[in-house]
């Protein structure tokens, strides 16, 4: 922290506290120094945009990263819009505005081929697979999520190869593939658990949680909750936090408890809600559907079973609204 904010080096105390996953620390630091020349460097907006994302501020990193990539664009710096390219599109995603992620990630695609820049065409790999994945294609997604682990195994990039995993897993339980799920979702914690990022281990200890729930192994799915939530709120993560409480209310409804369900699932929704995660906040409100009519809320139930199905058919996410129908039906 001993860095001057007018030397050259002025963005490391950022990159350090962003590398330890002390989000909200690099957003402190940043606002506190962006008076001076700190705030007005792209590079270091795009570090704060970064950590915002990960906290769940997603007003804050779109204005931030809006305002890098305005000016890398200024300066003619492929390689910073390419970054500010990657985040914008992740950002979008969060927010359900898939059409705008998808152009994004498609831009900084190109630039990571062009500047032969495997971390970023990891990241974009990745990414492009979860908007496929989320418009029901996760044959599709495999194939984007191979080329994002075989773009971080060149780069030597943990963190991505974790976060790979994990979307892996979650396209293998889309196609009831069990025994290649469970693969994916071991690797993604092994991964996690090297880097040390509190925020990274608990969503892969999220994605095992979910998976061991299918799975029909509850005792071992609720241990895994209650690492990440201990994770989470270390790291400040008001989204993976709110991912743990909802996979929590889906145990809950598992194990008979609608009331517990209900209250978990809600919690988790207004989190979504007041963060602007679409998908997060879709994927609730059908949880909080499915609990208040099991707890005997009818009129509670219809209303948010509206909220889910208009929430799937904004995200054009067709195969997530047929499941929840399902289970409805059910």
């Amino acid at each position: 922290m001993a860095a001057s904010p007018f030397s050259d080096d002025a963005t490391h105390p950022l990159r350090e506290l962003l590398r330890e996953g002390r989000f909200r620390a690099v957003v402190e630091y940043f606002e506190q120094e962006a008076g001076v020349e700190l705030g007005s460097r792209p590079d270091a907006q795009l570090l704060a945009a970064t950590a915002a994302t990960r906290l769940g501020d997603l007003a804050l990193a779109t204005t931030l990263a809006t305002a890098a990539l305005r000016r890398f664009r200024a300066r003619g710096d492929a390689d910073g819009q390419m970054r500010a390219y990657n985040l914008l599109g992740a950002v979008h995603f969060e927010r359900g505005r898939l059409r705008e992620a998808e152009a994004y990630f498609g831009e900084a695609l190109d630039l990571a081929c062009r500047l032969d820049d495997s971390l970023l065409a990891g990241h974009a790999f990745n990414n492009l697979g979860s908007v496929i994945g989320l418009r029901g294609r996760p044959g599709e997604a495999v194939g984007l999520y191979r080329g994002a682990l075989s773009s971080y195994q060149r780069a030597g990039d943990r963190r991505g190869t974790a976060q790979t995993y994990h979307n892996l897993g979650l396209a293998f339980r889309q196609m009831a593939e069990w025994q290649e799920a469970d693969k994916a979702v071991t690797q993604a914690v092994r991964h996690a658990e090297f880097v040390g990022e509190a925020s990274l281990m608990a969503l892969t200890f999220t994605g095992r949680a979910e998976l061991r729930i299918d799975q029909g192994d509850i005792a071992v799915a609720g241990q895994e909750l209650s690492r990440a939530s201990l994770l989470a709120q270390r790291a400040g993560d008001a989204i993976g936090a709110a991912e743990v409480r909802r996979i929590s209310a889906l145990l809950a409804l598992k194990q008979g408890d609608a009331d517990l369900a209900a209250a978990e699932a809600e919690a988790a929704r207004a989190t979504a809600e007041s963060h602007e995660s679409a998908l997060l906040l879709a994927e609730c409100a059908a949880l909080c559907a499915l609990a208040h009519r099991a707890g005997g809320r009818p009129a509670e139930a219809e209303r948010r079973r509206d909220e889910a199905l208009a929430g799937f058919a904004a995200l054009g996410a067709a195969r997530l609204a047929e499941r929840f129908e399902a289970e409805w039906s059910a």
